[in-house]
């Protein structure tokens, strides 16, 4: 089985190589392509059946159809596509149109992802492309959500009834999938506590707006109102510098720079809840992550984390904008925490490579030609 995976945000983390080095594992023969308009912009080195192509000009982003008649003009001079059994697009639109012309012309079955900026750019604020999206998904033989949630916001919102019912056939719900660092570095014997009124925050990721820190210190002083001693430690690189100067006014947050697993790893596991309201979110590793060291999340309803599991059973779902949700949810992981806490160590397994991988593998090998 050869796969062309055409990934326009493959080099911008390590999350999609990780797939790619765990599917070669099932003797996929993969080809990844990369259309960019700056290499530069990346944060890994990428392996070998990696190309990665300055195709376009950052500005060509700005006419939709002149942008993907270079990346498809570019991926025919540069890849022999007849050479492949299946195609993976990792988004709707950049990929997912360009697999759509592909096929078309060579016809060989796709496959495609809808994510964050699908939904929450493309199809929320441009209606000119829903019915372009809708056409994508109708010439796929899978649809690829990471949650039931945004399979949810998008067939409710932008698919008509009738189109719903042919798609709902496609999808498929599968999350992505944690380092195997986290797999491998479980803790052995959590740390025996007496629950008391003290609970240790933490939040691992970027400092933005969209991650929703400032909410969180809202529901903190909320909570602290009502006689926790509730503290927030912030890992993560300072994008924004305005809410960065936000929150480290407060006097229970702690902030600190952008650690390595190895490092991470140890902050996790001198914290209590894991917390991250972000108002836009396609999955959030972290949350995943936190749960292989013990500890229970706080997510955002209706984003990419939201019912990956029940609700309560590895944290709460919570409204992003309400201070009041985030620290009553707070308190009801808190009144339950070892069960909550137990409950994480047995289900994160869910996000092995090795299982996800597998599921790709099956599906690229169902389809006809």
């Amino acid at each position: 089985m050869k796969v062309l995976h055409i990934n326009c945000n493959y080099i911008g983390t390590a999350l999609h190589q990780t797939m790619i080095e765990h599917l070669e594992k099932f003797g996929c023969e993969n080809q990844v392509y990369v259309p960019t308009y700056d290499k530069s912009v990346g944060v890994i080195t990428p392996n070998k059946n990696v190309l990665v192509s300055e195709c376009f000009r950052k500005w060509d982003r700005l006419v939709f159809d002149y942008k993907q008649s270079k990346i498809r003009k570019d991926v025919e001079s540069k890849i022999d596509i007849t050479a492949f059994d299946c195609i993976h697009a990792y988004t709707l639109f950049t990929d997912g149109n360009c697999a759509k012309k592909l096929s078309e012309r060579y016809h060989i079955p796709y496959v495609v992802a809808v994510r964050n900026t699908d939904v929450n750019i493309f199809l929320a604020h441009n209606p000119f492309f829903r019915k372009r999206g809708v056409e994508i998904m109708k010439g796929a033989s899978a649809i690829f959500f990471l949650s039931d949630a945004y399979r949810k916001e998008v067939f409710e919102k932008y698919i008509s009834f009738r189109d719903a019912q042919e798609l709902s056939k496609k999808v498929r719900i599968i999350p992505n999938g944690i380092d195997d660092f986290w797999l491998q570095n479980t803790p052995q014997e959590m740390e025996a506590r007496i629950l008391g009124n003290k609970i240790r925050l933490i939040y691992a990721g970027r400092i933005d707006k969209n991650k929703n820190i400032v909410t969180t210190q809202q529901a903190m002083r909320l909570l602290r109102g009502q006689g926790y001693d509730v503290t927030l430690t912030v890992v993560g690189k300072i994008v924004d510098q305005k809410v960065y100067k936000s929150i480290s006014k407060d006097p229970y947050t702690i902030c600190i720079p952008p650690q390595p697993k190895e490092k991470l790893i140890d902050y996790y596991r001198a914290s209590d809840i894991f917390v991250m309201p972000s108002f836009h979110e396609t999955f959030g590793l972290v949350y995943a992550e936190a749960m292989s060291q013990g500890l229970p999340a706080i997510y955002t309803r209706g984003q990419g984390f939201d019912e990956q599991f029940e609700d309560g059973l590895v944290g709460n779902a919570v409204n992003a904008a309400s201070a009041e949700d985030i620290a009553d949810k707070i308190k009801r992981i808190w009144n339950n925490y070892i069960k909550v806490r137990d409950n994480c160590l047995h289900c994160f397994q869910k996000f092995d490579w090795n299982k996800i991988s597998s599921l790709y593998f099956n599906i690229y090998t169902s389809l006809d030609s």
